[in-house]
């Protein structure tokens, strides 16, 4: 049978690791991550997977010179990465007999790198997908096993279509595990010229900028909208996420207020309908219920 040892977290791990066990996978360990209590767990755990189906398993990094001499005494026929945080280094790339994976929410080459589906509903992609190829030294760039592609909607939030990603990443393992076995899975070169690299994003990256368009700002929001951190700005100095939006046709100043009801703000290009907010220290809320005296004409929200 072949051995398998798994990298996974987040939904694509939990469902991907899933996959491999219905089609009869022997995953001889697991390496996952302790959720980190700074940030919001909304996806399903990995660790409780692999406890369920009496997997063994680790959060301390596969990198560790003591976890490389375990994954080397297993000598697995594949390694598998499915949304683990961790780059995999060469020495641990090189143990498997039969190759190390890796599962992309892209569609590679485009959107390399870090939280892939935020960058592409932030850039305004109509679609992305996911992506299982070989691991190389450089991320995201070894051959290509199997690809699926995800429609973006204009109404999507990241959250959204990391949903469809997911999916699409179930589809790509189920597809592509019993060529991989079989010895007749395609390698395809991953022509990298023909990509691009977007690196990680912090909560900070949030920052609204007005002078930008309606759409380009409403692109942001929806990015980084529930469960990320959100988008902000600043009225009267005080932080105001924004949570939820829609462009709008007229034109006004960047970050002019120029209605209460609807809450329409100006944009370098279109205006800018905020419909869900929350003020630093408040409870979120719809637009008709944000602080009245905050609306008056002569505010406008700015970048500090």
């Amino acid at each position: 049978m072949t051995k398998l040892v798994v990298c996974a977290y987040h939904n694509v791990g939990y469902r991907c690791l899933e996959e491999l066990l219905k089609q009869g996978a022997e995953v001889a360990l697991v390496f996952t991550h302790e959720d980190s209590p700074t940030e919001e767990i909304w996806f399903q755990s990995v660790r409780e997977l692999a406890e369920r189906h009496g997997i063994p398993y680790l959060t301390t990094d596969i990198n560790e010179p003591v976890n490389v001499a375990k994954v080397r005494e297993l000598a697995p026929d594949f390694l598998f990465s499915f949304y683990y945080r961790n780059m995999i280094k060469p020495e641990v790339l090189e143990i498997p007999r039969r190759g190390a994976l890796n599962l992309h929410g892209s569609w590679l080459p485009q959107y390399r790198g870090r939280v892939p589906v935020n960058w592409a509903v932030i850039n305004g992609e109509t679609e992305t997908g996911a992506t299982l190829h070989h691991m190389v030294t450089k991320p995201d760039a070894g051959d290509i096993v199997d690809r699926e592609k995800v429609a973006i909607a204009f109404t999507d939030t990241a959250f959204d279509v990391f949903t469809k990603v997911t999916e699409a990443a179930v589809t790509v393992i189920a597809r592509s595990y019993p060529l991989l076995t079989a010895g007749t899975a395609p390698r395809i070169p991953m022509d990298l010229a023909e990509g691009s690299y977007f690196g990680g994003r912090r909560p900070a990256d949030g920052l609204i900028d007005w002078t930008k368009s309606a759409v380009q700002v409403y692109n942001l929001i929806r990015g980084v909208t529930h469960p990320y951190p959100g988008a902000f700005t600043y009225l009267d100095g005080k932080k105001v996420i924004v949570w939820s939006a829609w462009p709008a046709e007229g034109s006004a100043a960047p970050g002019a207020i120029v209605s209460a009801a609807p809450l329409l703000v100006g944009t370098g290009e279109g205006l800018l309908e905020l419909r869900s907010l929350q003020a630093e220290g408040e409870n979120e809320v719809a637009a008709d219920q944000f602080t009245a005296a905050a609306l008056s004409a002569e505010k406008r929200f700015t970048h500090s």
